[in-house]
This record gives C-alpha cells, structure tokens and sequence, in this order.
C-alpha cells in the first residue's frame, strides 16, 4: 500500500490568517493553481483510490488531483479539519489578531496540551477519529496493494502521520504542512515508512505560512 496524504490547496480563508475548521470555504485563484500544479506533477502516479474531508476544499483538491482519471472521490468525515467551535472564523493575523495564537499550533509537547473553546476539539480528539481511520485502511485487505491518495487537512494530516512516527510528543513535526503539500507513506504489514514529508511540486517561493510556525524539512522513518 501507497498512500499519497495532501493538505488542501490555499483559501481565501487561509490569506486572512482565519480558523476554518467545519466552515466550508472554496479553493482560491492561487488554492487552484497550487492544485493544478501538483496535479501536474503527480499525473503518472497509478492512484487506485482516493479518501477526502467531506470539505469542499479538500474535496475540490482532489478532484483536480485526479482529473482524466476513473477514480471515484470518497468523503469520510473522520478526515475533517479540527473542529473550532466558538473561535471558528477568527483570524491569527499578526498585524490584527481577532485572537492569540492558540497552543494548537505551538511546537512540541506543548500543542498536546490545547485546550478546546466551547464547541472545540482537541488534538487528541483529531488524533483518535484518524487513527480509527488509518486502521481501518491499513486492515482492509481490498486496500493491500493499491495505491491511494487522501485529501485533507493541517490536522488531520498531522494525525495521519502521527499514527507511524514514534514521536509522540511532537504533533506539528516542526510546522503546518503547507497547502498542497504531500506525505508520502509506505505501508507493508502494517509497518509504515515515511518516503517523503511535505513534498511540494510547486516553487519553493510559492509557499506561504500563514501560521507563524517555524518551518522545518526532512524525511523521517515510522
């Protein structure tokens, strides 16, 4: 098993630095053309199957991702973003924050410790409906061989990879994948290898952090 995860392509949403969590906000110009790219990039890759947030972000990811091809785009609402609750829609901007930076978004050990606002979920909420997910993929043997792609979220991204790294105290693994950026793993009985974090097919210059969240680069083993 092969499993391509993306982060959905760039809304306006993400430019004004707003939480989006369940609110159903569309692809940009740029969310498109990020898209578009990667789709590009990515059209020789065999995919056999495709899971997405029932989110029209992500949803719409994936159907430019796999334009041409015969591959029916799956909604699970375990993959949808983290849920906000009363802070849905507040923006982070540094120049005019509507809100502090919520610890959801800090580094290590410490994003672990977010409280949710009323209506909220926690990390760990996000963690566990992925993880069901992830092993109801990994488990069904009609998935074994097949190649797949899953369209999603910053969380439910991280969640993913959170289920193989060994790391447990390290949810962001340095920083919020950016939009349209691939995880790539490599699942065999089981066992998973991450081939690739956060690969972009765009320009490099392309990339906007839009969470003020250090940034970091590498490959890492499950």
């Amino acid at each position: 098993m092969k499993v391509y995860i993306i982060r959905h392509g760039e809304t306006s949403w993400n430019v004004e630095y707003r939480l989006q969590g369940r609110s159903d906000v569309e692809l940009n110009e740029n969310g498109i053309k990020l898209a578009e790219i990667t789709a590009e990039k990515m059209k020789d890759i065999p995919f056999d199957v495709c899971f997405s947030s029932p989110s029209v972000r992500a949803v719409r990811t994936a159907e430019i991702i796999l334009k041409g091809r015969n591959v029916t785009v799956k909604t699970d609402p375990r993959l949808y973003e983290i849920e906000f609750g009363v802070l849905e829609g507040l923006s982070l901007n540094p120049e005019h924050p509507d809100i502090e930076k919520p610890k959801f978004l800090s580094l290590g050990a410490e994003a672990l410790s977010y409280i949710p606002p009323e209506g909220g979920e926690s990390l760990q909420d996000v963690i566990a409906r992925v993880g069901d997910f992830y092993q109801e993929m990994i488990n069904d043997p009609f998935l074994k061989d097949k190649t797949i792609l899953i369209s999603a979220h910053g969380c439910p991204c991280r969640a993913l990879l959170y289920q193989v790294c060994e790391d447990k105290n390290d949810f962001w693994r340095g920083h919020v994948p950016p939009n349209c950026a691939v995880t790539i793993l490599n699942i065999q009985e089981g066992q998973a290898e991450v081939e690739a974090m956060d690969k972009i097919y765009y320009p490099q210059s392309f990339v906007r952090d839009y969470y003020s969240v250090k940034r970091s680069s590498g490959e890492q083993k499950a």
